[in-house]
């Protein structure tokens, strides 16, 4: 029956592993006082989510698992080897921990471990009542799920636990919010220490107190600040209107974030000009003037839907707005040459890019590294930034 639970969880890229669910049915079978539908949920969520972007999933999941429970029976026979399925775990796990413990036949001895887990009789309830034939967690569980429907408040009262989905704004697939977009732009930071000293130093404090035979001798550093350089190029107007609100927490949270952040807007694609001042109408700039004055220290981050006519981005004049004299692609070429560490961010869900040509020129002149803005895919592109060579995984 857990076994169930447990692939339900792998199937949907939760990286649980089996020696984790092992440690969960030891769990279980120890539990204080029984084991009921609420124990299962706190004891299954603190052994196999090892990360707090998990959370909502895993809810989501439970629910899913225990709305079909009627329909899920007690697991079959297990034979004295493992079946196939069992060592395909193994083979296929994206785990490399998991993948040497099956090259040194280590599947067998957990399966041996498997079939004792699901053998071995619930001690609390052999002790509580001998005449009672003893029962394994997963019976014992089962029962106490039997014994909860007939009190309708105690059960509504414990799937409230994981129907709130309390945790539905650290879910990774999500869009991001105003409380998730700072802590995503974290990854980029260049943490150094330059200026005078505000900051106690405590290990040269100590040190120097110490040399001083005990009298003290304070001791200051600069505070910690983040140095990264951020240039930020944001397509305004047309089918981005639909994400203004989402762009303005992105530009917000850049800001807070990144003490040298510099910023132009563009529609559908850099060309000659960009502008400081969304209206597009004031602060007109040279894109000229902009890859010369900035250099290569700067992470460029390009916002945008990258929804456009492609003939904007492979031939002259093919602008819907102004007569342009050299193609979309030409310009984006010129600031790839000048940074190196770019990416383009796309608030448009990763399943619509495939259907749109523009899209797909983009990307492929980005090698890659259009990323979604998700909490996943900002945290991607953060990493990018600081390593060019990691592309988009979706």
């Amino acid at each position: 029956m857990f076994l169930d639970f447990f692939l339900l969880l792998r199937r949907h890229a939760i990286p649980v592993t089996i020696p984790e669910y092992l440690t969960l049915l030891a769990a279980l079978r120890s539990a204080v006082g029984g084991v009921s539908i609420d124990t299962f949920y706190a004891l299954s969520k603190t052994i196999l989510i090892k990360h707090e972007q998990q959370l909502d999933l895993f809810d989501r999941l439970f629910q899913q698992y225990v709305a079909d429970r009627e329909k899920i029976t007690m697991p079959v026979f297990l034979p004295d080897t493992p079946p196939d399925w069992f060592v395909q775990l193994f083979e296929n796990s994206p785990y490399p921990d998991e993948q040497l413990l099956g090259n040194a036949g280590g599947d067998t001895e957990l399966w041996n471990e498997l079939r004792r887990q699901l053998a071995a009789p619930n001690e609390q309830t052999e002790s509580k009542d001998q005449e009672q034939p003893a029962t394994d967690a997963i019976g014992q569980w089962k029962q106490t799920v039997a014994d909860d429907e007939t009190q309708s408040d105690h059960q509504q009262g414990a799937m409230k636990v994981w129907e709130h989905r309390d945790y539905r704004n650290l879910d990774d697939t999500l869009e991001l919010n105003t409380r998730n977009l700072k802590m995503a732009l974290r990854q980029l930071r260049t943490l150094t220490r330059q200026g005078i000293g505000t900051q106690l130093d405590v290990n040269k404090t100590i040190d120097q107190t110490s040399r001083n035979a005990g009298i003290l001798d304070i001791q200051m550093q600069p505070a910690r600040q983040n140095r990264v350089k951020v240039l930020m190029l944001l397509d305004v107007g047309g089918s981005m209107d639909d994400h203004v609100e989402l762009c303005s927490h992105l530009f917000a949270a850049a800001r807070y974030q990144f003490q040298q952040l510099e910023f132009f807007y563009f529609h559908n694609c850099v060309y000659e000009t960009l502008w400081r001042d969304n209206t597009r109408r004031r602060d007109r700039v040279s894109t000229y003037e902009v890859l010369n004055k900035y250099n290569r220290d700067y992470r460029v981050i390009f916002v945008g839907d990258a929804s456009m006519s492609p003939l904007e981005l492979t031939i002259a004049r093919g602008s819907v707005e102004h007569y342009n004299e050299e193609a979309g692609l030409v310009w984006l070429e010129r600031f790839r040459q000048q940074f190196p560490n770019l990416v383009w961010l796309n608030p448009t869900p990763v399943g619509h890019w495939r259907y749109s040509k523009s899209t797909q020129l983009i990307r492929d002149w980005s090698g890659n590294r259009m990323f979604p803005l998700t909490i996943n895919g900002l945290e991607q592109a953060m990493k990018s930034l600081n390593n060019p060579k990691m592309v988009f995984d979706g």
